[in-house]
């Protein structure tokens, strides 16, 4: 077993995707304390994704996959103390693991996208405030 499965942090991830893919097929179901952070976030995130992926309506989107995408577009947003690329990797890992055999290229395509969504948007914002100090 790779040593990467026995970390508890990964071992939190899989218990979150699972809480996910269960949401998606029972709303009532019981949720991780992540998951429910996650589900919290839906819309934004959701949004990020069909704009990540634009061939693949969220409702096409393999249950499994669109777990797996929540989860690290939750992290890639929300969590700074989580390293982008640990963010990544980890979902394609979740994927190779828990979904298709295309799971994890799609995975790791979908969130490359979001990646430089964020980013940019996050360059954006630091080059209009060095122009507006420039001009104080």
């Amino acid at each position: 077993m790779p040593k990467v499965k026995k970390d508890p942090r990964h071992q939190r991830r899989r218990k979150t995707v699972q809480s996910l893919f269960a949401w998606s097929l029972n709303k009532t179901t019981e949720l991780t304390p992540l998951a429910k952070k996650i589900i919290r976030k839906a819309k934004k995130i959701d949004q990020l994704i069909s704009e990540s992926a634009p061939r693949w309506p969220l409702e096409k989107i393999n249950r499994t996959d669109l777990a797996i995408l929540r989860l690290a577009i939750y992290e890639l947003s929300y969590t700074p103390e989580i390293p982008d690329k640990v963010a990544i990797d980890e979902a394609v890992e979740l994927a190779k693991e828990f979904g298709s055999e295309n799971s994890s290229g799609f995975v790791n395509g979908a969130l490359g996208a979001v990646y430089h969504k964020l980013r940019s948007v996050e360059k954006t914002d630091v080059e209009k405030d060095q122009v507006k100090n420039e001009k104080d």
